[in-house]
């Protein structure tokens, strides 16, 4: 690419905003506090940079993600219209661009429609591609359709980055001004305005690049997302990539009861208060099967590479618990689909064959998880084989 080709591809508003931000937390925010810092009021300022850090981290994890992006769950016009102001403070664009960006992440995983592909570097995934316009020209806003039809999110996507700079940035100055005058003034902008910002961007943006590079891959390693419990405690439980991927319409990132996930939980006590309805929520069986899975593609990668024999009997009992798992699995699976079907069909004058398909369901998760038992127990055996 030469260098006039290059200097028309760079989104110099973007650019300039990224690093002009960044230069100001990184630089400015030092300089002033060297020069002001014992006469900020600290704990004004403290405190509105951890709220507005929560109010516009929460809205990008828990609105335009989970609720906008992969409709994991149902919220009333107040969390939409909160989730759509304080998510226009993170300044990374309106909510139909963010989701439609997102879906086609989600959809193109580490190919070239990617529109952040890690295959193209972790530079590019982190924030390069904000600030570079798409090989292909820019995408239509024609997967997100849906969200079109809420005028909620039709007014944001008119005047978000008004919102952004007058929620985002003039509120935190207007409160300082109030409190202290020109320099709390100042030191809001400096604190709760730009430095929050970039706080949130790179939070959102090392999902994007660090999570598709670094950690455990326990569902499936058929794309680069990797779970990394260190991200999640920055990022409001976005950090469990890897099972996102895998399970996206899932209301929940950390899946497992003690996984750190704040934006699962503020979910959770939305619904409590009816303010949040309709969660999705993946099976414990089918969650369970992909680590399954997963685990037996990478042992069959071991065996691969084992190069002594490995005990006879070991290996029968391996094939023989997964043979029985697959069964039983194929079984729930009948069962599960037999029964949504006839709830779907409201068979009201027949709860005798409910109830009956209803056991039938209990019964198969029952023989499912003992053949997991069985599997784990042989596949054990197996590891400790292979040494």
């Amino acid at each position: 690419m030469n260098s006039a080709h290059f200097l028309r591809n760079v989104r110099w508003t973007n650019s300039t905003f990224l690093i002009g931000t960044l230069l100001t937390a990184f630089i400015g925010l030092p300089i002033f506090v060297y020069q002001y810092g014992g006469q900020i009021n600290w704990w004004l300022h403290g405190s509105m940079f951890v709220g507005m850090f929560i109010a516009s981290g929460l809205s990008i994890t828990l609105g335009y993600h989970r609720l906008f992006s992969h409709l994991s769950f149902k919220a009333s016009w107040p969390v939409r219209l909160l989730t759509l102001i304080f998510g226009a403070t993170a300044m990374e664009n309106s909510a139909l661009e963010w989701c439609s960006d997102h879906r086609r992440h989600h959809k193109h995983t580490d190919d070239e429609d990617d529109p952040y592909n890690i295959q193209r570097g972790f530079f590019f995934a982190h924030m390069g591609w904000i600030m570079t316009r798409p090989i292909g020209g820019e995408s239509p806003l024609t997967n997100v359709n849906d969200l079109k039809r809420d005028p909620l999110v039709r007014f944001q996507h008119k005047w978000w980055a008004a919102i952004g700079l007058l929620v985002g940035f003039g509120l935190p100055t207007l409160i300082g001004y109030l409190v202290d005058g020109g320099l709390g003034a100042a030191a809001g902008l400096m604190i709760g305005g730009v430095t929050r910002l970039v706080a949130v961007h790179h939070m959102t943006f090392f999902i994007n690049s660090l999570c598709h590079t670094v950690g455990r891959q326990p569902y499936s390693d058929q794309c680069s997302a990797k779970d990394s419990w260190v991200m999640a405690l920055f990022t409001f439980g976005e950090g469990y990539h890897n099972f996102h991927h895998e399970f996206q319409h899932d209301y929940r990132n950390g899946v497992k009861s003690w996984q750190f996930d704040p934006t699962k939980w503020t979910i959770r006590i939305l619904e409590k208060i009816g303010l949040a309805s309709k969660l999705r929520r993946v099976s414990d069986e089918t969650i369970a099967m992909a680590e399954i899975y997963q685990k037996q593609r990478c042992i069959a990668v071991q065996l691969e590479k084992q190069e002594q024999n490995i005990c006879e009997k070991t290996q029968k009992l391996f094939t023989d618990a997964q043979e029985q798992l697959n069964k039983a699995h194929e079984a729930w699976e009948e069962a599960t689909k037999e029964h949504m079907k006839a709830v779907r069909q409201k068979l009201e004058s027949k709860r005798e064959q409910l109830a009956e398909l209803q056991q039938k369901v209990e019964q198969a998760v029952e023989e499912l998880r003992e053949a997991m038992n069985i599997w784990h127990t042989a596949h054990r055996g197996l590891i400790l084989k292979l040494g």
